[in-house]
């Protein structure tokens, strides 16, 4: 690691600008997350390669960096190297004619740290490249963020680093997203995109926070940003490596590196942003990250990645109606009922009057009779007897469930585990042949690596045999899981269940939404608008020049995005009504939107799904309205009456014109096969009392003197607004 070799890298890129244009692009992808929050699995096997919707998931990451032009990529293998070197050299990676693929193997690496410090020594990164972890999902174009770097690294060679970052508003009564990250706060330029601070607020119960007075004086232009995700993707500089090798205490990628250059006034180095909209990224971080990025692979946001187009040596999958897909040689008893966006894996077999819903069945499972999967991720060669219920779990290969066994909600069963019969496994835990570590590592948050990790890398990691030998000298006794049961239950991580909801395949707790909704609704801290300010001294967001007040249309956009993320969720976990509605309240408050846009946004997730509902005809789609609301007609109507000063309930009139204005918009846009039904379903949301006659009659009143093409569906509804003119005002009994 001699001087001369960091500055000859460093000088070999700035004697030749047009050099960043000419070197092929190249990426660093750390097949090692560095944390524990996957344990007990990752124990045994590698992150990168835990089926995601029953492909590898280092397969999304390589697929991606592919298709965004990369050249070369260099693999950093560290815990369990051999696996992951064993199964990239079967792959197919190993034979792309324009795209090589080039594993490192560094066991003694602990830290991203290490891993970018050993990548240095190599001297194999010519350029600028693509830094990434072998579990991330995206399909973004890179071309406007490279163009963005490149620019700016011509102009200033202090611009070592461009993060990739994307709009999500975390849920407000639980300070978190919908990956299960917490809540993050972001300080940048408006006009030069430069990141000026980060902050990643694990404390859920605080929210303030301290801001350096300087950061404001030498930034007059500066937007404080909570709504944004970090998608943990990089473009860097040769620079960066050169800083990582520099500076030993730099480990994580974030808390240290990031942080680090932030706090630097002396060097001078920047990290600037770039913002992604319509494309997707998303890293799993968690086992709640894993459930939602798993479901909005299955939900097709991530096309091309998606279950019938990737298949890495596995059977084909089809896509059939309702988000279900399906591979081959699959033996279902005719009394199965498989739900809607499901995907089954070939040669499972699947016996009678087995129900499997919003779930993940991996290879060559045995299901049997009276079982009730839902919301489930079973990977492959899987036995579950008759008579078992699992809800909301992980199930990992070669585990058997013995009859009449219970998954409760949140519990990952590792390799190899059996459920004895009958019992019923409590909820939110973790299962393993292996024994739980006495010690827990401090440090997992900050991803380092603890002593099991290095007790794993001492050992050959396919051999699990050795590996479960040297692991019981250093483990606690185990628990039994019933009759003829094998596996231990691993104690709570800290802080106990309170805090294993957070991270978990299970849906946020009902109690928790309200817990955390009235704890802001009680906070003196609360303004009239809905943001929150900190005590008295602090900085306040308020007086620091925001962009949202430039983009409310794309405000607007995002918040009816993600009110039909959040209602399509709720469709696949069979959500209840009033959980749905409290989480979009939540959003309510962290949008900072009326009554009158939830109304509308709900509406529009609803219709949207009867649409996307497979159909055949007009009567078909008509069929899917009514079953759509006749299952969520409650969401939306609560938010269509209002309580009047004698506290009976009357009709919300503005919510309920929102509503038609929404369906005219939905009928001339984005959902034109509805524009000929549009009288009819009119009618029948009259008669459902989800819009009354004073609404329609008002939104007719006020289309007089609009343009002839606003009044296409006035016109289209004339016999229905002069029948409800001219018949006879009814009884209250009628």
């Amino acid at each position: 690691m001699g001087a001369s070799k960091k500055s000859g890298a460093r000088v070999s890129v700035l004697e030749d600008p047009h050099e960043l244009v000419r070197v092929p692009l190249q990426a660093i992808l750390l097949a090692d997350s560095f944390t524990t929050k996957f344990r007990p699995i990752t124990l045994e096997r590698p992150k990168v390669l835990l089926p995601l919707v029953n492909i590898p998931m280092i397969n999304y990451t390589l697929t991606w960096l592919e298709s965004a032009d990369v050249k070369e990529v260099f693999v950093v293998c560290c815990a369990h190297s051999k696996q992951i070197i064993s199964y990239l050299e079967k792959s197919e990676w190993f034979s792309q004619p324009n795209f090589t693929v080039t594993t490192i193997e560094s066991q003694n690496s602990v830290s991203a740290g290490d891993a970018l410090r050993v990548i240095y020594e190599l001297n194999v990164i010519h350029g600028d490249f693509v830094l990434i972890n072998g579990d991330t999902v995206s399909n973004m174009s890179l071309t406007q963020a490279l163009l963005e770097h490149k620019e700016r690294r011509k102009k200033d060679s202090n611009a070592v680093m461009t993060m990739v970052i994307k709009r999500s508003k975390p849920n407000p009564a639980i300070h978190q997203s919908r990956l299960g990250t917490n809540e993050l706060f972001m300080a940048i330029d408006p006009n030069t995109k430069q990141l000026l601070y980060y902050e990643d607020k694990a404390d859920h119960s605080k929210v303030t926070l301290h801001l350096d007075k300087s950061l404001l004086v030498d930034n007059p232009s500066l937007s404080l940003h909570h709504d944004k995700q970090d998608c943990y993707i990089d473009i860097c500089s040769p620079e960066v490596l050169s800083l990582f090798t520099d500076n030993f205490d730099y480990q994580h990628l974030r808390h240290h590196f990031v942080k680090g250059l932030l706090a630097d006034d002396i060097m001078g180095y920047k990290i600037f942003v770039h913002e992604i909209h319509s494309d997707y990224a998303a890293r799993i971080d968690n086992f709640r990250s894993y459930d939602t990025v798993s479901k909005d692979i299955i939900c097709r946001w991530t096309y091309p990645l998606v279950p019938d187009v990737m298949n890495f040596g596995k059977s084909a999958t089809r896509l059939e109606r309702q988000g279900m897909y399906r591979a081959s040689e699959i033996s279902q008893s005719q009394s199965a009922v498989i739900g809607p966006f499901t995907v089954l894996g070939s040669g499972t077999k699947i016996g009678n009057n087995t129900k499997i819903s919003n779930s993940v069945i991996g290879e060559g499972c045995k299901i049997g009779s009276n079982i009730l999967i839902e919301g489930c991720y079973i990977w492959d060669n899987i036995t579950i007897e008759d008579g078992c219920k699992l809800q909301h779990a992980i199930v990992c290969d070669g585990v058997t469930i013995k009859s009449g066994a219970v998954l409760e909600p949140g519990v990952v069963l590792s390799l190899k585990v059996i459920v004895g019969q009958e019992f019923v496994v409590p909820p939110y835990s973790k299962v393993s042949l292996l024994q739980q570590p006495i010690e827990e590592d401090s440090d997992g948050e900050l991803e380092y690596a603890d002593s099991t990790s290095d007790i794993i890398n001492k050992v050959d990691k396919s051999n699990v045999e050795i590996a479960s030998q040297v692991l019981e000298t250093h483990f606690s006794p185990a628990l039994e899981l019933g009759i003829g049961g094998d596996g231990h239950v691993w104690s709570p991580c800290e802080g106990g269940h309170e805090e294993e909801w957070r991270h978990s395949v299970a849906p946020v707790p009902a109690d928790k939404t309200l817990e955390g909704m009235k704890i802001m609704e009680d906070d003196l801290a609360l303004t009239c608008d809905g943001s929150l300010l900190p005590p008295s001294g602090e900085l306040k967001p308020n007086s620091i020049d925001s962009e949202d007040d430039d983009d409310d249309d794309e405000d607007s956009m995002s918040f009816e995005k993600e009110v039909e993320a959040t209602f399509l969720r709720s469709v696949h976990e069979n959500i209840q009504e009033n959980h749905l509605i409290l989480e979009v309240n939540s959003l309510k408050l962290s949008y900072n939107k009326p009554i009158t846009k939830c109304a509308g946004a709900i509406f529009y997730a609803m219709m949207n799904y009867a649409l996307d509902t497979a159909h055949s005809s007009a009567e078909g789609l008509l069929q899917n309205v009514k079953a759509v609301f006749t299952k969520w007609k409650k969401v939306l109507k609560s938010y269509l009456i209002r309580i009047d000063e004698q506290g009976k309930e009357v009709p919300a009139i503005d919510e309920q014109i929102e509503v038609i204005l929404k369906f005219e918009e939905m009928c001339l846009g984005s959902a034109k096969e509805f524009a000929p039904l549009f009288t009819w379903i009119l009618h029948y949301l009259y008669n459902e009392d989800i819009v009354v006659e004073d609404a329609i009659l008002i939104w007719e009143d006020e289309k007089k003197d609009a343009d002839e093409t606003d009044k296409v569906f006035v016109k289209q509804a004339q016999k229905l607004i002069q029948w409800l003119k001219e018949a006879p005002e009814e009884d209250d009994d009628d």
